[in-house]
């Protein structure tokens, strides 16, 4: 036998336990990384994404109803309820999706909500600019009423 035939036996033979080795910390690193969140799975970033959703689309309907009939129940009885509650909904839409954006701490698709977040943003705010004219208009008729 000669020493390099010897060598790469001990090479040979010495590689999958420098493999299981090396591979070790390896497995020890990933088995200590965050689960990923799965499609069923509510994290909080998204409860707090979808409950923004909901009130932001409440606020946008809520301020073009009372955009829409400034006369309806909804939109004056005595002056803006319908476009103070689209303002505050809209508001509370947006702080909502707010919080979960600067929170998060990946991109979309992790799971993390920050898709809704975004969509939390765009939906309060249209409900915030609708309730602001609802109640611009609101005051505007009360002044020439009055």
């Amino acid at each position: 036998m000669s020493v390099r035939h010897l060598l790469a036996t001990a090479v040979a033979a010495a590689a999958p336990i420098g493999g299981i080795a090396l591979a070790a910390p390896a497995a020890a690193h990933v088995s200590s990384q965050p689960a990923a969140a799965t499609a069923l799975s509510m994290s909080s970033g998204r409860l707090g994404a979808s409950v923004g959703v909901l009130l932001g689309l409440v606020g946008a309907v809520v301020g073009g109803l009372a955009l829409a009939r400034p006369a309806s129940r909804v939109g004056t009885g005595s002056g803006s309820l319908g476009a103070v509650l689209a303002l505050a909904a809209g508001l509370i839409g947006m702080a909502l999706g707010g919080l979960v954006v600067a929170t998060s701490d990946s991109g979309i698709g992790t799971g993390n909500g920050r898709g809704g977040a975004y969509v939390a943003l765009v939906v309060g705010l249209a409900g915030v600019v609708l309730g602001g004219l609802a109640l611009a208009r609101a005051r505007r008729t009360a002044r020439l009423t009055a």
